[in-house]
């Protein structure tokens, strides 16, 4: 268990994961260590990409990362990823196009939420504590999420494998003469966010 007084980002190279060291949050870098430990516990990846110079990634630390009840939700339920964008721009675009695809906006912060594995299941970008301004609450989300990882998981690698190939073929014809025909991959975007129910969070009915 982390002394949370100070957490594991103390020791980053990066400012700005240093500067999320004292959150309540049990914050891994990006590294296998935390893909170990998901797959040895079981649990799904948070994944938070944020850079200093973003205003709301600062905004979601303090509102959200740095409340000791959502800190517990989070703990309790996810191995959670913090990762500095312009330390990691390889990681940033990898998941900014799988996420994008989901929400249907991308930028930061990027709230991701990953199978052990690494691939995306659902996700956004900022969520407030609580629900408002039209947006869930970053509580509901985390409490919803950890219910269908638990429940309804087949569901949710069903989703996460049919948003992994799209974004690999979208990502393999990059370049390509001829033009990607982005019909396919918005049928299998479709048909994976049809799983969410944003009304009263999880997926399926």
């Amino acid at each position: 268990m982390t002394d949370y007084s100070t957490n594991r980002l103390k020791d980053s190279a990066s400012p700005y994961l240093r500067s999320a060291s004292h959150q309540p949050i049990d914050w891994h870098e990006w590294g296998k260590a935390a893909f170990e430990r998901a797959k040895s516990e079981d649990k799904p990846i948070l994944l938070d990409i944020g850079a200093v110079w973003c205003h709301w990634c600062h905004v979601i630390d303090r509102e959200s990362y740095e409340n000791a009840e959502i800190a517990k939700i989070v703990n309790e339920h996810f191995v959670p990823v913090k990762v500095d964008r312009d330390e990691r721009p390889d990681v940033d675009s990898r998941y900014q196009s799988a996420i994008s695809a989901i929400s249907g906006q991308g930028g930061w912060p990027l709230t991701g939420f990953l199978l052990p594995d690494g691939k995306p299941f659902f996700g956004g970008t900022y969520f407030p504590p609580e629900d408002q301004m039209g947006r869930p609450g970053l509580r509901r989300v985390l409490l919803a999420v950890a219910d269908s990882y638990r429940n309804r998981r087949a569901e949710l690698e069903r989703a996460a494998n049919s948003l992994s190939e799209a974004v690999a073929e979208a990502e393999a014809l990059t370049g390509a003469r001829a033009e990607f025909d982005r019909g396919v991959l918005d049928a299998q975007i479709q048909s994976m966010t049809q799983l969410f129910d944003s009304d009263h969070g999880g997926f399926g009915r």
